[in-house]
């Protein structure tokens, strides 16, 4: 993506059952790979680069950064998608102008990664602009919890402490969207509510620890026993169901398990991931190993044959122990292999 600079990259958001680049068409076209994508591609290379200490995920991380980077206003706002590989920014369309959502609450959330885990120089500024409008501008609970992310990665660190306030106001707004026990993605949104990117269980456990909050937690337990665990139970059930529900239900019950040491919730987290081997309602995986690709789903029991950019970041992120020592023993024998190579030739 060299418009983005000279060593940027951006994430083909779709790719066909022959691996061929497809682009997002859904509502409309809106373009060929999109800031949602790259910016949870930042997150999960900084915490694989972490816990492998392996550079290249660290240089893959700057570069999927600088496309991050490149596609925010003055004003702190988020771009989504370009339309093609030059680069044209695509500046209106439904899922990719600039405001309160979810492309902008995962680019800030990007960016607070990449601040605490690369010190790149470059994010300070961008970082303060795109918090800025995020706690100015009230955004649905879903996109809330995002925003929620990047305040604890910020927090943990011992940055910002004013973020406190901040935070401990978004969990009331979390806990305020809600029917009963039931936590809402939006406040008019029907019920049950949708788990595709339902993560609030996850971050209201998280900010009960970091807050000493116990009426968070309890929040948090009482809507994942009537939302999620019900659905992890019935192997997901839904007519469609798409890798990032189930990432999501994985997060709530791990962060849930980590903050109440219940070992239930483990073995529910572990059941969900389970669901990427087969036990679901396609009796068939969705993650194949041996090509090393997340499909994009199960639609009326049958498996989606595409794989898209964020089926394949967040299947990582929620299979995280497994990939993080798979990627590097692959990244090795890719090495290897292409040292002996060069050597041949």
């Amino acid at each position: 993506m060299p418009a983005a600079g000279p060593s940027a990259c951006a994430l083909a958001v779709y790719s066909d059952g022959s691996d061929s680049s497809i682009a997002a068409r859904e509502s409309g076209f809106e373009g060929v790979a999109c800031v949602d994508d790259a910016a949870r591609g930042v997150v999960l290379l900084c915490d694989l680069w972490r816990d492998t200490g392996d550079p290249r995920f660290r240089d893959w991380a700057s570069r999927l950064l600088d496309f991050v980077l490149h596609l925010q206003r003055e004003d702190g706002r988020f771009y989504n998608f370009i339309r093609d590989w030059q680069g044209t920014i695509n500046t209106d369309g439904p899922t990719s102008f600039a405001g309160s959502t979810f492309w902008h609450a995962r680019a800030v959330r990007a960016l607070a990664k990449a601040h605490v885990a690369l010190g790149d120089p470059r994010v300070a500024e961008p970082l303060a602009r795109g918090f800025a409008f995020a706690t100015e501008h009230r955004g649905p609970a879903d996109v809330r919890a995002i925003d929620m992310l990047a305040a604890l990665d910020l927090m943990r660190v011992g940055l910002t402490p004013v973020l406190r306030e901040t935070l401990e106001r978004w969990c009331d707004e979390i806990v305020e969207c809600r029917h009963g026990d039931v936590l809402l993605n939006a406040p008019d949104e029907p019920l049950p509510p949708h788990i595709w990117g339902h993560t609030q269980e996850g971050v209201l456990a998280e900010a009960a620890q970091l807050l000493d909050r116990p009426d968070l937690l309890e929040v948090a337990e009482r809507s994942a026993r009537a939302l999620i665990v019900p659905e992890v139970k019935r192997a997901f059930p839904a007519r469609t169901v798409q890798p990032y529900s189930v990432a999501a239900a994985i997060y709530d019950l791990d962060r849930l398990h980590i903050a109440t040491h219940d070992r239930s919730y483990a073995r529910l987290r572990d059941q969900a991931r389970a669901w990427f081997d087969g036990r679901n309602s396609a009796g068939r995986p969705v993650y194949d190993r041996a090509v090393g690709k997340v499909l994009d789903g199960i639609d009326d029991g049958v498996v989606n044959p595409h794989s898209g950019a964020e089926a394949n970041v967040v299947a990582a992120q929620a299979l995280f122990h497994e990939i993080a020592q798979r990627a590097s023993a692959l990244l090795d024998e890719a090495g290897s292999a292409w040292e002996g190579e060069a050597e041949v030739a």
